[in-house]
């Protein structure tokens, strides 16, 4: 290990020092001040004869006559199955005053790619207890499914309730439970939200079964940028090598690209599109590529990533590159929000790629796929529908139309409205999905089987509704 007086520049986060010999890319370093205080750091780019590194505590107080050590090894997480139940900051270092962490390896947070041919094709339901998600944008295991959310909605408390909620159904052939674990990272959260997240899990007893990263918004850009792969080594580890199932949730993205973005600022470099990093594509790629499923290994890892679109804009190129890399997208809106719906969540606009093959018979139930499907179509029309309405009023529209219109109202207020701390199961939801359908004559039920609809179709409900609308009818013909 050498150690180096030679720094020759300090920029933002970054140190930039001569060195005599070669220094491997995402090398260890160590900042020693003349009054003893050390400062960790990690080689962000080298060159014959300079090296920059992004030093995580920040550059404060960091002098030309500070000594640097390379360490010659890469940054790595202590993991054990211990960790379940542990709070750490974005660096990896424990912050719940328990006692320190024994582990039984140390564990590179770059981490290694998958393999495509070793990749087994994602295909098992995982439950979260919210209707919107589970009976109409299914997750299944070994996916990633983000959040696009916008300033001033309420993602975190749906990140809690996701979080508190999620189970993967009762393994059947071994008769017991499957283990499920939660790896939660939080990156630039002020401490008020920090406290929010850390209450929840505590008062609920999600902790136990919990791995907890957070990253406060005073905390320094570059450990920010550390914070979501140290929280995907965790979940590696214990969906990998302990069989868990491990759903990851990262909040927010739009903090870590900013992160990226003033990196690349201090660092000079040419920007890409509205000053963010051109390489931001393939960064956030090399996160969201380690979710997924092995073949010939029990666990998975599933990712939900939550970001706020700036602006609201949805062709703001943190979600637009967040919608390429990964499969479908959560969407909430500030319309629905307004109205009090909890959780707001838009699923006319929200997609899961692979929803097709986590649900059905053997998987959640038979009709779900046609539930879901007949669903979306009686909700967007009766939402085309409401913009026909502010031209020529209700009473232009005809019977079927009115019904669709109540179908829209119904179908926010009972099924996607269940509030925070409601827990549905995918029986319920299915079942209240069919609630809603038997407001509709069977002839519109285009998209669900024949067979389905002679179990679940509300036939009274319906009879009623038709009876009483007839009355009014020729009520209105008498008159």
């Amino acid at each position: 290990m050498k150690e180096y007086q030679t720094i020759t520049e300090i920029s933002g986060p970054l140190v930039y020092v001569e060195t005599d010999e070669p220094i491997g890319y995402d090398e260890i370093v160590e900042i020693e001040t003349p009054d003893g205080d050390v400062k960790h750091g990690q080689v962000l780019e080298t060159s014959d004869g300079l090296v920059a590194v992004q030093v995580f505590e920040g550059t404060t107080g960091i002098g030309q006559d500070a000594s640097v050590r390379f360490l010659g090894e890469t940054l790595k997480l202590p993991v054990t199955e211990d960790l379940l139940g542990r709070v750490m900051d974005g660096a990896g270092n424990p912050i719940d005053g328990g006692p320190d962490i024994v582990p039984d390896k140390r564990q590179e947070i770059v981490g290694k790619a998958i393999n495509p041919h070793a990749r087994e094709y994602p295909e098992e339901f995982i439950q979260t207890g919210v209707s919107s998600i589970d009976g109409m944008n299914t997750l299944v295991r070994g996916q990633k499914l983000p959040i696009f959310s916008a300033s001033g909605l309420p993602h975190n408390e749906l990140a809690l309730q996701i979080a508190r909620q999620a189970t993967v159904p009762e393994d059947e052939e071994a008769g017991e439970d499957t283990e499920f674990a939660v790896v939660f990272a939080g990156m630039g959260i002020t401490a008020e939200e920090a406290n929010e997240f850390m209450d929840d899990f505590e008062r609920t007893g999600a902790l136990e079964r919990s791995v907890v990263f957070l990253n406060l918004a005073d905390d320094p850009a570059v450990e920010r940028t550390i914070t979501p792969r140290m929280a995907l080594t965790a979940a590696e580890y214990l969906a990998f090598e302990k069989d868990y199932h491990v759903l990851t949730i990262l909040t927010d993205m739009t903090n870590y690209c900013e992160a990226l973005r003033e990196i690349g600022a201090a660092r000079e470099e040419v920007p890409g599109r509205r000053g963010y990093p051109g390489y931001m594509y393939t960064d956030l790629a090399q996160l969201y590529e380690r979710a997924g499923r092995i073949k010939g290994r029990e666990g998975t890892v599933t990712q939900i990533p939550i970001l706020t679109m700036p602006g609201d804009d949805e062709t703001h190129p943190i979600p637009d590159l967040t919608g390429y890399i990964t499969e479908g997208q959560i969407m909430m809106d500030r319309d629905l929000n307004s109205q009090g719906i909890q959780p707001p969540v838009n699923v006319l606009p929200s997609l899961s790629r692979l929803m097709d093959d986590g649900v059905g018979e053997g998987l959640t139930r038979g009709d779900h796929s046609g539930v879901s499907d007949q669903l979306y179509a009686a909700y967007a029309e009766g939402e085309d529908l409401r913009d026909l309405v502010n031209i020529v009023g209700r009473e232009a529209l005809s019977e079927r139309d009115n019904r669709y219109l109540d179908f829209a109202d119904a179908f926010e207020n009972k099924f996607v409205q269940q509030g925070y701390q409601t827990n549905r199961d995918i029986v319920e939801t299915l079942d209240i999905g069919w609630d809603l359908l038997s407001m509709l004559p069977k002839s519109e039920l285009n998209r669900v089987d024949e067979e389905y609809i002679e179990q679940y179709y509300g036939e009274d409900t319906a009879e009623s509704e038709s009876d009483e609308a007839d009355g009014d009818a020729e009520a209105e013909a008498e008159a």
